[in-house]
């Protein structure tokens, strides 16, 4: 076993978008700090549309979750110009807002209800008939009943990010180690550092667990402090709108079609992303003929004219999802571990607010306050919430 010839202040295990935040403002914060992953800026950046998606994804029964959301959209602004200058690359930041439509009577009914639920919480949004919702995006197909436009609901290219941030960590001195985590080290009781596969030893005074769905199946970790994650697959395709449909769609568009939510995110760049499928299929990542047809005939009943648009990626990727569907940030029964996982669908809108979080967590050893609904020991057993079991993957390329 070789082992590295210098110790960090922090070890981040997991290189996507979270992992990578949270490594850059470790060092900005004066942190040694580095960061193991096989492929840094991969993982579900790689899949996701980068909907920053606060008010228009709200849901019954996420009214705490809201507020964290909220406060990162809020950020999202100054840390895109920030990222941006400190790593001289563009993420794809766009404020566009979000139109969300519905195509029946049902789907209206389902829209009023969000609305609804939107003004008692205190958020913005207004109601549109069907013809005004055609005026803002002439593409949408003549049977759109209705739908709710959300000025503040704007989006990020995800892929743009996660390689703006891993060139940010390096310009910060983050230590990028490209390989996979094998097994956390716990010496006397305490996360100490991390073995990675070739055997290298990486010596640590914290770690941070930032490994998406695969963050519950770390080898070391003790039992009661395995974070209660796991995978939700989506599905998600890419087509190029050419110059001649241009523009095809002017901001994203949301719909529940038929039960199904489906959206299309246009890019300045010609991108169009059209997603998601939400299943319970476990470790599987695998591209299905249904998936995509589920998701173009979806898409097509809302905008006709997808289907003249070319076909260019079809991906599959899995979200970390905890049972309430929100984050698990900070310190855990374990001294010197902490997680930042579990995002689940808000992992690209919560980049910001992670970042200050954990780097809060790092350097003073306190949860600011609104980090602490997200602390890790929620699912304690004393806490009374369950935590479900979580199934064993192939392998475990954290």
């Amino acid at each position: 076993m070789r082992i590295s010839a210098h110790g960090s202040d922090v070890l981040v295990v997991g290189g996507g978008i979270i992992g990578l935040v949270t490594a850059w403002r470790s060092a900005q914060h004066g942190l040694r700090t580095a960061l193991a992953d096989p492929e840094p800026g991969g993982g579900a950046a790689r899949v996701a549309a980068g909907m920053l998606a606060a008010v228009t994804e709200l849901h019954y029964g996420e009214q705490m979750l809201l507020g964290l959301n909220l406060a990162s959209a809020a950020r999202y602004p100054a840390f895109v110009a920030e990222l941006e200058e400190a790593s001289g690359q563009k993420t794809g930041f766009r404020a566009c807002g979000t139109l969300a439509v519905a195509l029946d009577s049902d789907d209206r009914a389902h829209l009023r209800e969000l609305h609804a639920l939107q003004q008692r919480s205190g958020l913005e949004s207004e109601w549109l008939n069907g013809r005004e919702c055609r005026r803002l995006e002439p593409m949408l197909a003549p049977g759109v009943r209705g739908g709710l436009r959300v000025g503040g609901d704007h989006q990020v290219d995800p892929r743009r990010l996660a390689s703006a941030l891993v060139t940010a960590c390096e310009r910060a001195g983050v230590v990028l180690h490209r390989d996979r985590v094998q097994q956390l080290s716990v010496t006397g009781g305490r996360a100490t550092g991390a073995v990675l596969a070739d055997g290298t030893e990486l010596a640590a005074d914290q770690v941070v667990l930032a490994g998406g769905s695969l963050s519950g199946r770390l080898a070391g970790l003790p039992e009661a402090v395995v974070p209660p994650v796991r995978p939700v697959k989506g599905q998600v395709l890419r087509l190029t709108v050419p110059p001649a449909y241009a523009p095809f769609l002017s901001r994203t568009v949301r719909a529940v079609v038929r039960g199904s939510q489906v959206y299309l995110v246009p890019r300045a760049n010609g991108e169009l992303v059209v997603g998601a499928t939400t299943e319970e299929m476990g470790w599987d990542t695998t591209v299905t003929a249904g998936g995509v047809y589920e998701l173009l005939r979806d898409a097509h009943e809302l905008v006709p004219g997808i289907t003249e648009l070319p076909l260019t990626e079809t991906r599959a990727g899995l979200r970390p999802a905890s049972p309430d569907n929100a984050p698990l940030l900070g310190p855990t029964a374990l001294p010197g571990l902490h997680l930042a996982t579990g995002h689940h669908r808000n992992g690209v809108l919560l980049t910001p607010v992670t970042g200050d979080v954990m780097a809060h967590v790092l350097t003073t050893g306190e949860l600011p306050e609104v980090g602490r609904p997200f602390a890790p020991n929620r699912f304690s057993p004393s806490s009374g919430t369950a935590s479900p079991e979580v199934p064993a993957p192939q392998e475990q390329p954290v």
